[in-house]
């Protein structure tokens, strides 16, 4: 299989922080965006950002912005399929996503993805914890399914875009669908997908550095 290409995937409202871009919030002496493109980089054959809005905001990075192409904020999966069709412009195969809100995701992410898709014919597979959480996507086997990290199948870009246009919002009802697995990764320490929502998880990440 060739080496996925990646997205970035900062096109959420970030409500919980007053607006504007989560994306471009300093933790550290950096961006949390510049954390993220730090650690998935090395990891990718070729990296892109999707956000909407005035893409010239994120003209320090150097990256493509790819803009969602279903109206209307319809959460994350508009956001893999942005990076769909341009992963299909390089040529490449599959698309690895990431939140631009979590800075410390497993700097091994991509490699471990591609390990659990072996003998998938359309690799479709979301990180997972074990834990408890509120907020996100448990699986039928108790695992904490993360929708903003997985790795997706280039062919599968149409039938995601007829089932967004059909007013899908659950990523993983699709994923399941299509037969879709888990990694899975600790979450000792700490859960390497905690994500930056409120000031309070700002001030956490701080801490955690």
């Amino acid at each position: 299989m060739k080496q996925p290409v990646g997205v970035i995937l900062a096109g959420g409202l970030a409500s919980r922080m007053g607006g504007g871009d989560k994306a471009l919030l300093s933790l550290g002496g950096q961006t949390l965006l510049s954390r993220v493109i730090d650690r998935l980089a090395p990891q990718v054959a070729a990296l892109a950002l999707n956000a909407n809005g005035d893409p010239a905001r994120f003209a320090e990075t150097g990256l493509p912005v790819v803009a969602d192409s279903i109206d209307g904020f319809p959460g994350p999966l508009a956001g893999v399929l942005a990076g769909l069709d341009w992963a299909a412009e390089q040529g490449a195969d599959t698309l690895v996503s990431v939140a631009a809100d979590t800075p410390f995701f497993p700097c091994d992410l991509v490699p471990r993805l591609l390990l659990a898709s072996e003998g998938q014919d359309h690799p479709l597979v979301l990180a997972a914890t074990k834990g408890e959480a509120e907020t996100r996507s448990k699986s039928r086997s108790g695992l904490i399914r993360h929708p903003t990290f997985g790795l997706w199948p280039v062919a599968l870009r149409d039938d995601l875009r007829a089932a967004l246009e059909g007013g899908l919002k659950k990523v993983v009802l699709w994923t399941e669908k299509h037969g879709g697995r888990e990694a899975l990764f600790p979450s000792t320490p700490f859960d390497p997908f905690f994500n930056v929502n409120t000031p309070e998880d700002l001030a956490q990440a701080e801490a955690l550095l």
